[in-house]
């Protein structure tokens, strides 16, 4: 597998316009909008992770304090504040200019959207280095397209930024592998300052990546000459800089209570504990795989036994290193989530390109070809039925916008394998890869702006926050009680001050300790609280009902608002 190309417009990407070839970041940015912005501003807040870090960002907001993490009235001590300082950043800046609110969910998106697109961006950049121009803009498209980053690129969270901090220094090790002598002190702080901002976003996963790439690679190469040009002697004490303020400041001002929660709680349960919900098997990012990285999993797929053979080649054996050692560790540990293999994607992506925009490339064993293929077609109709699935189980009724992802997802399939399978003996895999990208932006756009938001069931929050607009207008979040659906998204639609009750007769008490208040209470819990509610002597009245699916614990709920009337 040849990791270099010529510079100048590829023919063999003729879907793409010259003029676009020509400007390779503008284009990129182009496919990055036209993929990431379809459902930005029209999704509600997700359950959990989501709503949960916009709510601690607005109360950080709100309250001045940009150290301490609260999501109601609790502090929240789990994960380091950069993800917060950049929401906060972006709604503060959307106000300023007039353009947004901090009750606008997509204020808290821009810096996941900015994380995706300088993701894709930096795997251009850097990537030209490893396998050449032209490989290296469709390993970036590739990238843009996948599910997963689409997906995270629409969620107020951690993972698209902590996408960005560690391609940003992955590249820029590569440069410092290829070729220690060239790598300039500016690049080496550039360097270290990416992992810092991976640090602020996640802690030890940043730094995790390149330590176990560098580790990889000093063991096979018997040799490290790269290190040096990384300058870690005065690197590592940038990076520390770059994160210890806020640290010490959060240790401070918790008097070490962030660090026994961070580490000792949210850290070692997810490594081994098993007290995570999100457990896996080994073995399960190769089998989700094919879903987190569709529409390119299956280029991927068809790249790495020519990727393994070429280990020699030193661009290939840092994309690999960059890869394996990260991919084993996330295998292992107990807790897992598809975007948890997220940094690992622009290396296997620049892989399947320049297999991809090879000439000389050698198809895979018969077998493997058709495991690959067989991923494209099953993923692909998949999403398509999964479409019409969720719509006939949330609505009774099949949605234009899933019959359209239907359509695209059968067609998408069909014509990527028929443009790899024309033209030269070998097969036209370049322009198949661009084609799946192109047709996945049709694809996600259906799903993103014509079916997910049209879910109204999974949506209970913010109907929930209409029904106390209309029948309580003006009351105070704190005013405000709910049982059997305390999700964070409730919070951020009705606000920060929400009392979150946990039995029905905490809901009876609460409605009668002052006057002018109101709970909503869930179908489950409702003959405890009628009960307390008869015991208090209270005559609560019915002002509403809402009903719904709760996703995150996957089953249906139906909330009868009460208040006591006047």
């Amino acid at each position: 597998m040849h990791l270099s190309a010529p510079a100048g417009p590829d023919r063999s990407l003729g879907t793409v316009p010259d003029a676009l070839q020509r400007r390779p970041r503008l284009a990129l940015a182009l496919l990055c909008l036209l993929l990431f912005l379809p459902g930005f501003f029209t999704l509600p807040a997700t359950d959990r992770d989501e709503a949960r870090f916009a709510q601690a960002s607005r109360q950080m907001v709100e309250s001045g304090d940009p150290v301490r993490i609260h999501f109601g009235a609790e502090e929240r001590n789990k994960k380091p504040a950069g993800i917060h300082w950049l929401q906060s950043a972006s709604v503060l800046g959307l106000e300023a200019a007039g353009l947004g609110s901090r009750a606008d969910i997509w204020a808290y998106r821009l810096p996941s959207l900015a994380g995706a697109l300088l993701a894709v961006l930096a795997t251009f950049h850097w990537g030209r280095a490893l396998v050449g121009r032209r490989a290296a803009f469709l390993g970036a498209a590739m990238l843009a397209s996948s599910l997963v980053l689409v997906v995270e690129a629409h969620i107020a969270k951690t993972d698209a930024a902590l996408l960005a901090s560690i391609a940003i220094a992955m590249g820029l090790f590569g440069q410092a592998y290829l070729r220690p002598g060239a790598f300039t002190a500016r690049q080496a702080a550039g360097f270290w300052l990416a992992l810092g901002l991976g640090v602020l976003l996640k802690g030890p996963i940043g730094p995790m990546v390149p330590l176990l790439a560098g580790i990889t690679l000093a063991l096979t190469d018997r040799g490290a000459p790269w290190l040096r040009a990384l300058r870690p002697l005065w690197g590592v004490p940038l990076m520390l800089a770059a994160a210890a303020p806020w640290f010490i400041a959060i240790g401070i001002a918790t008097e070490g209570r962030f660090f026994t929660e961070a580490v000792g709680g949210d850290m070692l349960s997810k490594i081994g504990s098993g007290e995570e919900k999100h457990w896996g098997p080994p073995g399960y990012y190769l089998l989700s795989f094919g879903i987190a990285a569709f529409p390119s999993a299956w280029i991927v797929l068809m790249a790495l036994p020519a990727a393994w053979r070429d280990r020699l080649n030193p661009p290939t054996r840092f994309l690999l290193a960059w890869i394996v050692p990260s991919w084993l560790v996330f295998e292992a540990v107990q807790t897992k989530l598809p975007h948890y293999t997220l940094p690992l994607y622009p290396a296997l992506m620049l892989l399947g390109a320049a297999w991809a925009m090879d000439p000389l490339r050698r198809l895979p064993r018969r077998w493997w070809r058709g495991l690959a293929v067989a991923t494209l077609v099953g993923v692909a109709l998949g999403i398509g039925l999964a479409a019409q699935a969720a719509s006939w189980f949330a609505l009774q009724r099949l949605l234009p916008g899933g019959l359209l992802a239907l359509v695209l997802a059968i067609a998408l399939p069909v014509l990527v394998l028929r443009a790899a399978w024309s033209g030269r003996a070998s097969g036209d895999y370049g322009r198949a890869a661009l084609l799946g990208v192109l047709l996945a932006m049709p694809l996600h756009a259906a799903l993103l702006e014509g079916v997910a938001p049209r879910l109204a069931p999974l949506w209970i929050a913010p109907r929930l926050e209409a029904v106390l607009a209309a029948r309580a207008p003006g009351l105070a979040a704190g005013d405000f009680g709910i049982t059997g659906h305390s999700e964070p998204s409730v919070l951020f639609a009705v606000g920060g001050k929400t009392n979150l009750l946990r039995t029905g007769e905490d809901a009876a008490r609460f409605l009668a300790a002052a006057p002018g208040r109101v709970v909503a209470v869930g179908d489950r819990a409702e003959a405890a609280f009628r009960r307390e509610a008869a015991a208090l002597s209270l005559a609560p009245e019915e002002i509403g009902t809402v009903g719904g699916f709760n996703y995150s614990r996957g089953r249906w709920v139906t909330l009868i608002l009460f208040r006591i009337p006047e």
